[in-house]
């Protein structure tokens, strides 16, 4: 019983190391307890924004304009690339679509130009319109309660509760992110949440 004791308090401590070293996710809350909707979608958008802020930050200014070309894989691929957005175009279309989806779920008015959006190419705006969409999203998931969560709302595509409009904007984040970590790799950088 005293060899059991002891293995399952070393057991536990070996693991509280582990998850401190490895760096745990915050938590919504106990074990089968109700979580806050916000806390939770929050939580999500963080995780997200970190990679996306990173990925976004990584890229030098100089290759803000690469696009995937033909010369950039093999030619017998016979691969088409015309209309293949930029690393700024699909940076500033995640700060585009984070302001239409957040807009969506809380009514609040964006503290941007929308549309302006679409035609920054400098790396200074594009991360400075990335990283407000990001704080305009976590005050808009403030907008989220129990109460309204699941209620059915108007104008989400489709989506049509704030809870699900706001889960699918990291989900169409993520998305990009994978395209934008691509874009980074084609020009030899190694993303930063890989280098970790």
């Amino acid at each position: 019983m005293r060899i059991k004791s002891i293995l399952a308090v070393a057991t536990f401590t070996l693991c509280t190391l582990a998850q401190a070293q490895m760096g745990s996710a915050p938590s919504v809350g106990p074990l089968g307890g109700q979580a806050d909707p916000a806390k939770a979608i929050n939580i999500m958008l963080s995780m997200y924004e970190q990679e996306a802020m990173g990925a976004v930050k990584a890229m030098p200014a100089d290759k803000f304009s690469f696009a995937p070309t033909h010369a950039t894989f093999a030619p017998t691929q016979g691969e088409t690339f015309d209309g293949v957005r930029t690393f700024a175009q699909q940076a500033a279309h995640v700060a585009q679509a984070n302001y239409f989806f957040f807009t969506t779920i809380s009514g609040l008015k964006p503290d941007r130009d929308m549309k302006a959006i679409a035609s920054l190419t400098n790396k200074d705006e594009v991360v400075a319109a990335l990283a407000d969409s990001f704080a305009f999203g976590h005050k808009a998931i403030a907008t989220i309660t129990p109460a309204n969560a699941f209620t059915v709302i108007k104008g989400a595509d489709g989506l049509d509760t704030r809870a699900t409009v706001a889960t699918f904007a990291v989900a169409h984040g993520y998305d990009h992110y994978g395209q934008m970590v691509e874009y980074l790799r084609m020009n030899g950088i190694t993303p930063p949440a890989s280098a970790k």
